[in-house]
């Protein structure tokens, strides 16, 4: 979302760049973390669950195109996928909070 922020205010091309691989960074623990919790969850709230994962998938095949189309010098179309990602992160943030929320699921315990 930081770098949605960015691409709209005229802040140069390099920190929107950075908060996209930053964050494309973090996606490998954030996977594991929500793959341990979904595992746990009864069927209903496993199917919003994996809607919510897909959307997730979404969101990051349409930053790493955001990335890729940034690195190379194509800041214009690198904006277009991120507004798609920050779209898909939308989706995703509202499945999990209708998982977490609506349907009364809990984080994974933690010990």
């Amino acid at each position: 979302m930081s770098a949605a922020v960015l691409d709209i205010v005229p802040a140069g091309q390099r920190a929107p760049t950075t908060l996209t691989a930053v964050g494309l960074a973090g996606v490998a623990p954030a996977s594991v973390a929500g793959w341990a919790d979904w595992a746990d969850l009864p069927p209903e709230q496993a199917r919003v669950g994996l809607a919510h994962a897909l959307s997730n998938v979404v969101a990051v095949a349409f930053y790493t195109a955001s990335l890729t189309a940034r690195l190379r010098g194509r800041s214009t179309k690198g904006r277009l996928w991120s507004l798609g990602g920050l779209t898909a992160v939308a989706v995703s943030g509202a499945l999990g909070g209708h998982v977490a929320y609506r349907q009364a699921v809990e984080a994974h315990p933690s010990t």
